[in-house]
């Protein structure tokens, strides 16, 4: 359990990353810098020509690990998954090759972090995607769901707190497949290994090109939301906000 590096599956080079944190992969603080190192590494592996990042259990991932926020004294386990969260982000965006998320079940907050910022994002027929960040007291990755759907639609997820699911970011263009749950890990490994095939000093540059062309720098955009999350912290919404996560009244 926890962060897992499967290794190559199939063709060389292809690497999967996954997440299995029952019970809904809320990740710690120190899960989310752990994901940034293993995303960071398999990058940097010159043997790496992909990355394949995927969940076990119910979900892709529920974001952070709002219990262990409340838990802690003080702001310094917000400050640490709040870091967390933008090195893993970070990663996944910056890695030296194409990261395929496969997403099942719910993508939430950080989760949405993640997908939001992989090159390729297949679905089973399952999942859908939303921030409820409103609803916790919080903001954050509007900055990636921005990538994935309009900008209307991003302003009405963010202030309802309305998921979306992957037919409809199908439609959108941001979800490459959508296909039964079963066939997920398969759908995704065969994109991989097609990449894979490819020259991979070619692909690495194809990388780096699409980043270098994007119009939104994704980390300062993201931290300026944090910067309000933090705002939201200091006025005591944050707090009044998880507690009632945690006690169960939302």
């Amino acid at each position: 359990m926890g962060i897992s590096v499967v290794g190559e599956a199939g063709t060389a080079g292809v690497v999967e990353i996954v997440m299995d944190v029952p019970p809904v992969n809320a990740l710690t603080a120190r899960g989310w810098f752990e994901l940034a190192e293993a995303v960071q590494r398999a990058g940097r592996d010159p043997a790496t020509r992909v990355v394949v990042l995927r969940g076990e259990g119910r979900g892709f991932n529920a974001g952070v690990d709002i219990k262990e926020m409340q838990r802690a004294d003080g702001f310094e386990t917000l400050v640490a998954a709040n870091r967390g969260c933008y090195a893993a982000f970070a990663a996944v965006y910056e890695c030296e090759v194409p990261v395929i998320a496969a997403v099942h079940g719910f993508c939430l907050g950080g989760g949405v972090g993640l997908a939001g910022n992989a090159d390729i994002v297949v679905a089973s027929d399952d999942a859908y995607f939303g921030l409820p960040e409103v609803d916790r007291g919080a903001l954050g990755a509007a900055t990636h769901l921005a990538r994935l759907v309009p900008p209307h639609l991003v302003r009405a997820m963010v202030y309802t707190c309305r998921t979306a699911t992957a037919a409809e970011l199908h439609q959108h263009g941001s979800v490459l497949s959508v296909v039964p749950r079963d066939r997920l890990r398969d759908t995704a490994l065969e994109i991989a290994q097609g990449i894979a095939a490819k020259d991979p000093y070619v692909i690495r540059r194809a990388k780096e090109s699409l980043n270098g062309i994007d119009p939104v720098d994704v980390k300062r955009s993201y931290r300026f939301e944090q910067g309000l999350t933090f705002e939201l912290n200091l006025m005591g919404a944050g707090d009044r906000h998880r507690d009632a996560f945690v006690k169960g009244d939302r």
